[in-house]
């Protein structure tokens, strides 16, 4: 597994090797030593899928303390637009995000640590998308920042998308009393 760079610290994005034949391909998608030999030293305790249509955005979501998830996200099938934002008071790219495409192709993982909203659009119909947790689900202390706030300017790759109507009701970055302190 190689890390690849990001423009904010804490995130990870990780290519592992693929093994390619006239068979078809190979590839470990999760190793805790080899996680821990690019610094990825988490453990986790929940897996979590999803399946969604093209057009769908889901998020920006997190979970405050003592509750908190990192988590490590990946496309089993598809494609989608991932988006980390930095919520972390006092971090110098607080506001700021960080999206990459994932790909059944490209087979990159994400790992988004505690302290950012994350969310993802689907570019391609019936995409599959797997995330490892750091922590279970708790409803209680669930949060979200609105996924088209023009101050955070996230791109997504079409005007009308298909949302919850959790994701619909989500405050602006401006309004977020956010529970996260950053920690160098």
């Amino acid at each position: 597994m190689k890390e690849l760079e990001t423009n904010i610290e804490g995130l990870l994005l990780i290519e592992p090797r693929v093994f390619r034949d006239e068979r078809g391909y190979f590839y470990e998608s999760f190793s805790t030593e080899k996680m821990a030999a690019i610094g990825l030293n988490e453990t986790f305790v929940q897996d979590n899928e999803s399946l969604s249509q093209k057009g769908v955005i889901r998020g920006l979501h997190f979970q405050a303390p003592p509750y908190d998830q990192g988590k490590l996200v990946r496309v089993v099938k598809g494609a989608v637009l991932d988006v980390a934002v930095d919520i972390r008071v006092g971090s110098p790219t607080y506001g700021s995000f960080f999206a990459v495409e994932l790909t059944e192709h490209n087979k990159y993982m994400l790992f988004i640590p505690s302290g950012f909203a994350h969310g993802f659009a689907t570019l391609e119909e019936n995409t599959l998308f797997q995330y490892k947790c750091t922590n279970g689900y708790n409803q209680q202390s669930e949060g979200s920042v609105n996924c088209m706030d023009p101050e955070i300017g996230i791109i997504w790759p079409f005007s009308s998308p298909l949302l919850s109507e959790k994701d619909l009701e989500a405050k602006p970055l401006s309004e977020l009393i956010s529970p996260f302190k950053y920690a160098k």
